[in-house]
């Protein structure tokens, strides 16, 4: 299964169509900021199941449509999702790691920091997939395989030019 990650697209949705077409995911991952860019992503792609959490910006719209940390399964793989701003996310990554090892999950997915980062840290893998938004963006791609995470990369707005 392929699972696209995507994050602080802050209404840059250009980049969010870019990485769809060419990645072809099996689902999609929006972190927030903004939320209804995800829904927007929904609308265009109805046939790819999205999930998706909101981000500061969308609490600070007074807009809360779902939880702000939500523990899914996709392809047999337990994910952590949060935007990253209740977890202090810019300030390291520790009460993160815990609570999505607390949580069980096998990968944890943030955003928020605008910084991708993808790398594993015994058996969790850690993504953020940056920021989506129309300024060259970066995404997430997890690969799953019988219940496991059999890849994790990010992409760049360059890696997508030449598909």
């Amino acid at each position: 299964m392929k699972i696209l990650v995507l994050s602080d697209s802050h209404a840059g949705l250009s980049f969010m169509r870019r990485c769809i077409e060419v990645t072809q995911p099996d689902a999609i991952i929006h972190l927030g900021d903004y939320y209804r860019d995800g829904q927007a992503m929904a609308e265009e792609y109805p046939h790819i199941p999205l999930y998706q959490v909101p981000g500061n910006c969308d609490l600070n719209r007074g807009y809360l449509p779902d939880p702000e940390i939500q523990l899914i399964e996709l392809g047999g793989v337990r994910l952590y999702m949060t935007h990253g701003h209740r977890h202090g996310v810019k300030m390291g990554l520790y009460a993160l790691v815990r609570d999505a090892r607390a949580a069980s999950a096998q990968a944890v997915l943030f955003g928020h920091t605008h910084q991708a980062l993808c790398k594993q840290e015994d058996d969790l893998w850690i993504l953020n997939p940056g920021a989506g938004g129309s300024w060259g963006g970066s995404a997430g791609l997890l690969v799953t395989h019988l219940g496991k995470i059999q890849r994790c990369e990010l992409i760049q707005a360059f890696d997508l030019k030449d598909c």
